[in-house]
């Protein structure tokens, strides 16, 4: 995982790789739908204990059972292979 923008390239496969996943405003951004703010906020526990060790943060918000989230690696100014990653294991949390 590389901490250098991705080329514009590699942002036009993104729709391949991660097809639930938006480009927009130079960041990856998702909507997820739980059954309840239990689930929503369980989802949300997982996916900071990966951001943590990861040391890269999502932007997100969460009204009951909705999460949207957005990734950016705001120090480049865009989507990196950081954010790529991110988004790689929220898919595995949500898929398990």
């Amino acid at each position: 995982m590389k901490r250098e923008l991705l080329t514009a390239e590699q942002l036009e496969n993104l729709s391949t790789e991660l097809p639930d996943w938006d480009v927009a405003s130079n960041g990856l951004e998702r909507t997820f739908e739980f059954g309840d703010f239990v689930k929503a906020f369980s989802f949300m526990s997982a996916v900071a204990l990966h951001a943590e060790r990861l040391a890269h943060h999502p932007e997100w918000s969460n009204v009951y059972g909705t999460v949207r989230v957005r990734l950016t690696t705001h120090d480049l100014g865009g989507i990196s292979g950081l954010d790529v990653a991110m988004a790689e294991l929220i898919e595995d949390l949500v898929g398990a």
